[in-house]
């Protein structure tokens, strides 16, 4: 889910002028392959700062979103949720006064997501650079793949600098959380809980645009 930054996320231009903010992605997997899907994009740190924005109509040059703008966005993002094949139980939250947005559903198979998110690509809620292919799973193989992204080092170099501080502070969470047990993953940056049906890493955003770190991670259970 999501809230756009200059040319990557195309939902809350409002992140486009704080640099503290959080994106937690979480997944929760059955044993069957179905399961539930969340994005949380919590800016409360910077509360004070986008609370005296949302009064002013343009800021560095950048038109201010009103609330109802904001609505209406992720209204149309549950909707297009709502009609994939797979999706289902489509939930939106919007906390106007800590600037809390999520977006949570259920899903058939992994893949729907993918599919989800490429609606969302294709209707111009996010932008064209966002990656929607990001998860895979075979149950034959007894594997959940979280697959390799493209790098924006490319694009964040062509930004100003005003815009780079945007991710100085930004932070990424993804969680992964399994009903089966897990025997191993390609990727040991992301930790393994002591009961090992969950893993978790976290980063500042930029480490992952520019591919410091890496989020492809290969999980097979046992």
């Amino acid at each position: 889910m999501k809230i756009f930054l200059r040319k990557l996320i195309l939902l809350l231009p409002m992140l486009l002028l704080t640099s503290c903010f959080d994106i937690l992605d979480k997944v929760n997997v059955k044993a069957d392959g179905s399961g539930e899907y969340t994005i949380i994009l919590n800016a409360s740190k910077s509360k004070t700062r986008l609370a005296s924005i949302s009064k002013m109509e343009t800021i560095n040059g950048k038109k201010v979103p009103k609330k109802s703008e904001i609505e209406n966005k992720i209204n149309e993002a549950a909707k297009i949720f709502r009609a994939t094949p797979g999706i289902s139980n489509v939930k939106t939250s919007l906390d106007f006064d800590n600037y809390i947005i999520k977006l949570s559903c259920n899903f058939k198979k992994i893949e729907n997501v993918n599919a989800g998110l490429e609606q969302l690509k294709t209707r111009n809620i996010i932008g064209k650079m966002i990656p929607t292919q990001i998860y895979s799973q075979s149950l034959e193989k007894k594997l959940f793949s979280k697959n390799k992204v493209n790098t924006f080092k490319s694009d964040y170099d062509k930004m100003s600098k005003a815009d780079k501080e945007i991710f100085n502070d930004a932070r990424y969470t993804s969680v992964l959380q399994f009903e089966n047990t897990i025997k191993s993953q390609s990727n040991t940056s992301y930790m393994l809980s002591p009961n090992r049906k969950a893993v978790k890493i976290e980063a500042n955003l930029l480490d992952f645009i520019l591919q410091k770190k890496q989020i492809q991670n290969n999980i097979l259970f046992q």
